[in-house]
């Protein structure tokens, strides 16, 4: 069983920095996705982290946004730059211990999210 917590979201204008974190509880040995929803708008994959620090993006955060995992504290970051109006959305973090793709129905474990609003 993984639990997770994603804290970080905030308003910020348009161009701005933002830093994600999702704190999970046992074993690290699965991978981290990160997910979006905008009101009135499908679950988007935004990026993903497996265990062993393989990452892969969603095209529309490609050069802005990095995704890195700390394995000893159980936590993983989602390091956004630049960011725009339409990144605006709630930001979900899911694991899975098994899948590292990019649809969100395969992921087992979901923690609340946070929002990030951006302003233009």
């Amino acid at each position: 069983q993984v639990e997770l917590v994603a804290t970080g979201g905030r308003l910020v204008q348009a161009g701005g920095s933002l830093r994600l974190t999702c704190a999970a509880t046992g074993n690290s040995n699965y991978a981290v996705a990160w997910f979006r929803q905008a009101p009135g708008k499908e679950r988007e994959f935004v990026a993903v982290i497996t265990w062993k620090h393989s990452t892969n993006y969603a095209d529309s955060v490609k050069g802005r946004f990095t995704v890195s995992r700390d394995n000893a504290k159980n936590t993983v970051y989602l390091q956004m730059n630049n960011l725009k109006p339409e990144d605006t959305a709630v930001y979900h973090c899911a694991a899975d211990r098994l899948y590292s793709g990019a649809t969100w129905t395969e992921y087992n474990y979901w923690g609340p999210g946070t929002q990030v609003t951006v302003s233009s």
